[in-house]
């Protein structure tokens, strides 16, 4: 079983060295296959004075918003309308690919598309997944939408799965899968 040690600059937030922990622990059962249990990750603080770099004193970044919380911002702005503050966490290129292969590079272009398929639409999560890649960091989340259709009738539990790419705090790409096409209003 693996026993991981990481030293980290002293200064760094309870719930930072607890993220940090936990994604350690998480790639090392995802690389190594070492059951959950199984696998120890020690954090260790060196206090400034006893750290430099290049001949100077370091201390501390400020470590970024989370890739989840950047998604849960983006789509609570998203839900309520708020283009505006949506659109502070989209990159200047972002492509968003909704079902039947609809892409757009705008919010206002998306909306549009969306105003002929329900007048109003809110997602229930059940969960948030994140994980580092090459490319910058994925975030999955997954739930059932509810709204209102077209023709004022309700819908609820409808599934859900929404894709992201984020680089530099940003996201660059989202990919939704749901199924709204399947339900008697849409056909």
């Amino acid at each position: 079983m693996p026993v991981i040690n990481v030293t980290l600059m002293e200064g760094y937030d309870e719930v930072t060295r607890e993220r940090l922990a936990k994604g350690i622990t998480q790639v090392a059962q995802t690389v190594i296959g070492a059951p959950l249990e199984g696998i120890t990750v020690t954090l260790q603080e060196l206090p400034p004075a006893n750290y430099m770099r290049g001949g100077t004193r370091k201390s501390p970044g400020t470590p970024p918003i989370s890739p989840s919380e950047i998604i849960r911002s983006y789509l609570a702005a998203m839900e309520a309308r708020d283009l505006e503050t949506a659109k502070q966490w989209l990159a200047d290129t972002a492509l968003l690919t909704f079902p039947g292969g609809a892409d757009f590079t705008s919010l206002e272009a998306m909306i549009e598309w969306a105003r002929a398929r329900y007048r109003s639409i809110g997602k229930t999560y059940e969960r948030f997944d994140e994980t580092g890649t090459d490319d910058g960091a994925v975030v999955i989340c997954q739930g059932t939408l509810h709204g209102e259709w077209l023709d004022g009738s309700k819908f609820e539990g409808i599934r859900f799965v929404d894709w992201f790419l984020i680089r530099d705090g940003r996201i660059v790409e989202q990919r939704v899968w749901n199924d709204l096409s399947e339900t008697p209003a849409t056909r």
